[in-house]
């Protein structure tokens, strides 16, 4: 069994501003509070406890109160939201789209890292109290992106019109895509489960918020994870000020701005518009734009004076609903929060965001690469060892490994850099010549060093093909090993769901993520699974 590890940096799979980031690159340093180490989280907890106040407190555990009423939650679970009256309770929080069935199976890394790392913190700072958050994103519109799951390389899809918030989406049409899972699952005790959670969440709940609450609940409430979701007139009514702010000065859309002309050379994330704010209702979700002295709703025929929309805010302050530039400052309006966890597009949007922070005096929150694993059933893990593999090697692009792998097994050294470094001092001797005749010269013993390194660099890749071709039965046990473990040349965190491990591995899946992940590492997690 491979015992290697990789790092985020070395894996290939993370984009130059997130390497940057985990490198602590000087640079970068300007846009984050703390970089997260579990030193830092000290003065973090002394900045937040002195800006948070106990009034917003008192709303918060109201509303989770209120949003949990219909559910049965754990007493663990209940007993961290009653915490979250004390001025020593912290928040880690993560936030997700509301994908079917919970979606690809980074959905459980994102949340087990956030459990995880509040323990870590207990144990660090016993005299608070850390809860973990589970940031449902109810107010997003991207179905398309959320309305499947792939199960044993099928999509398991709910065909349906959107529009407005998904989170107040029907869950009418989810019977059939029931159906069809359940003819694809087959029997068995796991199985049986994964039918009842699905059924429990999806059949019997009347929107998608609700239906995701129920399995997110269902898989993690013995670890007290406590569900918030933002789509709620009191908690909104909190952030109020923001939104006034936000569309009488267009704060963010100047801030962020500025940070992205810094962050130019880099792949920005996204890009603010002039007013960062959507108006929404049950089947509405339309952009608020300001044209000729007059707010208007997108696509409608809605439309505020400055005096109406400020009216309007103070009135509905629900049919506010912040985009990806502004949703994470309300996220920190209305949570104690101290480190927010996501994959690596999440923090470079975030990345973006500090001095729109600033310039609200809200606290900016330590920002933390979610965990990354690597599943692999003990079976794969032995093949990988008979065929004298790491995980290094595993995580390579697929032609670099079968490259690497090729010259490995094969009796001759292909590598002709020795014999171009013959050629070349050869060649020295040739220009020395040259130069002291006609510079026409100069120019032909160019063009044949060229074509003679170029003639070695022909016989090198021929003789790389020759041994792939007496090698072939083990670089393609090599190609399958890849593919199994890496569906699609992409990390299988992004394209597979939890059930098809669930399935064969029940509670010990859950289990071995919650035993095994460590948030504050930089380094993927390969966890083993016995058959």
């Amino acid at each position: 069994m491979p015992n290697d590890c990789i790092s985020y940096q070395k894996s290939r799979y993370f984009t130059k501003l997130i390497n940057d980031y985990l490198d602590e690159k000087s640079e970068l340093k300007q846009l984050y509070n703390r970089f997260p180490k579990i030193e830092n989280f000290k003065e973090q907890i002394e900045e937040k406890q002195q800006n948070f106040s106990f009034e917003i407190r008192k709303i918060l555990v109201s509303q989770l109160e209120k949003q949990c009423l219909s559910f049965e939650i754990s007493e663990t679970t209940l007993n961290n939201i009653k915490l979250l009256n004390n001025s020593n309770t912290f928040t880690v929080t993560t936030g997700h789209q509301l994908n079917l069935f919970t979606g690809p199976l980074y959905f459980l890394y994102k949340i087990v890292s956030t459990i995880n790392l509040c323990k870590q913190l207990k144990a660090e700072y016993p005299e608070n109290n850390f809860v973990p958050i589970y940031w449902m994103a109810t107010e997003d519109h991207d179905f398309e992106e959320i309305n499947y799951f792939n199960f044993k390389n099928k999509k398991i899809k709910w065909n349906r019109e959107s529009s407005g918030p998904v989170g107040r989406h029907s869950t009418d049409g989810l019977d059939e895509v029931f159906n069809h899972f359940s003819n694809e699952i087959g029997i068995g005790e796991n199985a049986e489960y994964l039918k009842s959670s699905f059924q429990k969440s999806y059949l019997e709940h009347s929107n998608l918020a609700d239906a995701t609450r129920f399995i997110a609940n269902e898989l993690f409430k013995n670890e007290g994870l406590v569900i918030i979701d933002g789509d709620s007139i009191e908690l909104k009514k909190i952030f109020i000020p923001y939104v006034e702010k936000e569309l009488l000065e267009q704060t963010s859309f100047k801030k962020v701005s500025q940070t992205n002309e810094f962050l130019k050379d880099y792949f920005v994330q996204v890009n603010p518009r002039e007013i960062n704010l959507f108006y929404i209702e049950d089947n509405l979700r339309e952009r608020v734009v300001f044209e000729n002295g007059l707010y208007k709703v997108n696509n409608t025929s809605i439309q505020f004076t400055k005096t109406e929309i400020i009216l309007e805010l103070e009135n509905h302050p629900e049919k506010f609903s912040p985009n990806v530039i502004l949703r994470p400052l309300y996220q920190e309006v209305i949570l104690p929060n101290l480190c927010y966890i996501g994959g690596g597009g999440e923090l470079a949007y975030w990345l973006e965001l500090k001095s729109n922070f600033e310039e609200n005096n809200i606290t900016f929150p330590i920002l933390l690469l979610r965990n990354s694993v690597l599943l692999a059933t003990k079976k794969q893990g032995n093949k990988a060892d008979k065929l004298n593999l790491t995980w290094k090697d595993l995580f390579l692009n697929q032609q670099d490994l079968l490259n690497s792998k090729t010259k490995e097994y094969s009796k001759f050294k292909i590598d002709f850099t020795e014999q171009k470094e013959v050629l070349k001092r050869q060649f020295e001797n040739l220009y020395t010549i040259a130069n002291q005749t006609d510079k026409s010269f100069i120019g032909a013993v160019k063009a044949q060093e060229t074509k003679q390194i170029k003639g070695l660099e022909n016989l090198e890749n021929r003789l790389l093909k020759a041994e792939k071709r007496i090698h072939a039965d083990e670089l393609n046990r090599i190609l399958l090993l890849q593919n199994e473990l890496f569906p699609n040349q992409s990390l299988q965190e992004r394209k597979i769901n939890f059930s098809e491990f669930y399935l064969d591995f029940g509670d010990d899946l859950i289990n071995k993520l919650l035993d095994n992940l460590k948030p504050l590492e930089q380094e993927f997690t390969i966890i083993t699974l016995n058959n």
